[in-house]
């Protein structure tokens, strides 16, 4: 199962020499001491396997294309595989680099915590990488200042364009980063571009020069290459962890974007391999034919005959079963994946946009709240009151909204002052509590759009119905 792939445009600088000696540095200096292939010295070959049977590591050329290509491969005690591949056309000067797992049922989203491969921090490191237009491909944000903003401001607008998505990170509305920038800047290396707001007296200059769609107050947008990909963006929530949430959203985005895209398959070590095994039997078919009825005549042995064949035939062996466990990889994933569409009885009606829930189960239950409030206006047996009834009946409609509305109303009926009892309650709710002069403020899930006040001391009997509507209103 696929689980990461990129394409990386290199500098000439790279030579073969370069890219093997890269491929196995990578592995000797892991720090997992389990992945390290032991008694490898490597002396110039082009066609090599280091390893044993569960931990290996493979060097193949394909002259006819100026392509090598690197796998290495490790089979865990339960029998998953990973494969990781560095394939190199010296013809195009572009690296693929692929990260691949034997399928799991359980494993069909990016993992949380998943960084790019550190082979590409030392394509990075020793500059082996091209820069994409004007940016360079790094490991680290680039900062956007008013002397750079020119930057980000041809990005929003469409008149820039880069091989890599290009994240964008506003500043908070307090003048913090959203995320640790550094650290996603570090697990998109080779991937996007990271792009920081330095400090928030950039907004003004920004929503002029970008007509209001620029991203603000701690939301992160990505620009994809790729029109039909387009623009996506995510908004920043003060709450506790959300930081880390919002961070694996937008490289879950990005890396879902990159496995995406489609690779020609001599950028795949699968494919590379196949090509080999084509040449290499075209090549060797009249040669073998020649020399089966040349041996023919010289042998009268049959058992010296097969002998003289049977290196090249257990080499094809090696390779046809090569090419038969990759094929039967992807079956098992095909099937595994079918079998999950088949199990889903249910049809989406509508996408999620890019609100978050603030707890499970919120949006559906305010679209269903618009859908039941919708159907007390339409007339029966219309189609129109058939579709509505059937949606509600389908998904199992519980009314948190009334609910949520019927606790604050309770709560605030009579409210004088803010006692322990009360603050915990609407803590229970989903209000973060703060102290603002004479007034409590109030602030949903820490979302800055839904906020209200109330004052410490009650001076109106009114207030704590006032305030419940406003919430109400506004918030559920």
């Amino acid at each position: 199962m696929l689980l990461f792939s990129t394409v990386l445009n290199i500098n000439e600088s790279m030579s073969k020499d370069d890219f093997i000696r890269l491929a196995i540095e990578w592995n000797q200096g892991s720090p997992h001491k389990e992945n390290v292939i032991s008694g490898i010295v490597w002396n110039g070959e082009r066609n090599i396997r280091y390893g044993d049977d569960s931990l290996w590591l493979a060097i193949e050329e394909y002259r006819n294309q100026n392509i090598i290509a690197v796998r290495y491969e490790k089979i865990e005690s339960d029998g998953v595989i990973w494969d990781t591949d560095y394939v190199m056309n010296f013809n195009d000067m572009k690296m693929s680099v692929r990260l691949d797992r034997s399928y799991l049922e359980s494993a069909l989203t990016v993992e949380s915590g998943f960084s790019t491969p550190h082979f590409i921090s030392l394509l990075v490191e020793k500059g082996y990488i091209k820069d994409d237009n004007n940016l360079p491909v790094s490991n680290r944000p680039v900062i956007i200042d008013k002397d750079n903003m020119d930057i980000i401001v041809d990005v929003i607008n469409g008149v820039s364009h880069y091989r890599l998505p290009v994240v964008y990170i506003s500043k908070t509305l307090f003048g913090e980063d959203p995320v640790n920038v550094k650290w996603i800047a570090s697990r998109l290396k080779g991937v996007a571009h990271v792009l920081v707001q330095k400090e928030n007296c950039l907004n003004s200059r920004l929503r002029r020069e970008c007509d209001d769609k620029n991203e603000y107050y701690g939301a992160i947008g990505i620009y994809y290459p790729n029109h039909a990909a387009g623009h996506k963006k995510f908004l920043y929530r003060a709450y506790e962890g959300s930081d880390d949430i919002l961070m694996e959203k937008v490289i879950r985005s990005v890396i879902q974007y990159c496995n995406s895209q489609m690779v020609d398959t001599l950028y795949t070590w699968t494919g590379v391999s196949n090509a080999l095994l084509r040449d290499r039997y075209s090549s060797q078919k009249e040669e073998r034919l020649a020399a089966e009825l040349e041996k023919a005549k010289a042998l009268n042995d049959a058992d010296e005959l097969i002998a003289y064949f049977d290196d090249d035939i257990k080499k094809l062996q090696q390779q046809v079963e090569q090419l038969t466990k990759a094929n039967d990889a992807l079956s098992y994933e095909n099937q595994g994946l079918k079998a999950k569409l088949d199990s889903t009885e249910d049809v989406a009606v509508i996408y999620l946009g890019i609100e978050d829930e603030f707890f499970p189960g919120e949006i559906k239950e305010m679209i269903m709240d618009a859908v039941a409030e919708k159907l007390k206006n339409t007339a029966p047996k219309t189609r129109r009151h058939d579709v509505l009834s059937d949606i509600i009946q389908k998904n199992g409609f519980d009314g948190v909204a009334e609910k949520r509305a019927n606790s604050v109303k309770i709560l605030l009926k009579d409210y004088r002052t803010m006692s322990g009892s009360l603050r915990q309650a609407l803590m229970d709710l989903g209000f973060t509590i703060t102290e603002d002069g004479k007034h409590y403020r109030l602030t949903y899930y820490g979302d800055g759009r839904y906020k209200t006040t109330v004052s410490k001391t009650a001076s109106d009997h009114r207030e704590g119905k006032n305030i419940a509507s406003t919430i109400i209103k506004n918030m559920f």
